[in-house]
């Protein structure tokens, strides 16, 4: 695909709103993370989630095989995102979790144990099998349209359309 073609596809897919979760892992040069927003739960059983990551993303080469925790962002977290996509903003308050490292603050992590990879093209998608996870309440963070966005907490969950 040429370059304007290119452009043009990923402002195309850039029109489909994601969530967005830093994938964080205990790798060679001790905790890391990445910024993803792709990110899908596959199946509830097994339980299975995918996380597809560029392969020129710094971390890329130190995930396969690893085990890690997908960290769900909140509104509040956009500094976190831009920090693990490459613009270091400071520390940031990990909690240690026998599967793999999570953030602190996350509106949802997913402790995963890897289970396959897949070649993706320009990506490798990495399928884990949830082995712990946990949520709080709040308002998410999104991305579209090259920017970061919030998805306001709804009054009512799925439990009101039964």
């Amino acid at each position: 695909m040429d370059t304007a073609s290119a452009l043009a596809l990923r402002s195309c897919l850039s029109r489909f709103v994601t969530g967005v979760a830093v994938v964080t892992f205990d790798g060679p040069r001790g905790r890391s993370g990445l910024t993803v927003n792709s990110f899908t739960s596959i199946s509830l059983d097994p339980p299975l989630v995918l996380v597809s990551v560029a392969r020129g993303a710094r971390s890329h080469d130190e995930l396969p095989g690893r085990a890690f925790c997908v960290n769900v962002l909140g509104a509040e977290q956009e500094a976190i995102a831009r920090s693990f996509a490459g613009r270091p903003a400071g520390e940031h308050a990990w909690l240690d979790h026998p599967v793999a490292p999570r953030l602190a603050g996350s509106l949802a992590w997913l402790a995963c144990q890897p289970w396959r990879e897949y070649d993706g093209g320009d990506h490798t998608l990495f399928i884990g099998l949830v082995a712990d996870f946990g949520h709080r309440d709040g308002d998410a963070l999104g991305y579209a349209n090259s920017r970061f966005t919030v998805f306001a907490e709804p009054a009512y969950g799925h439990e009101f359309l039964l």
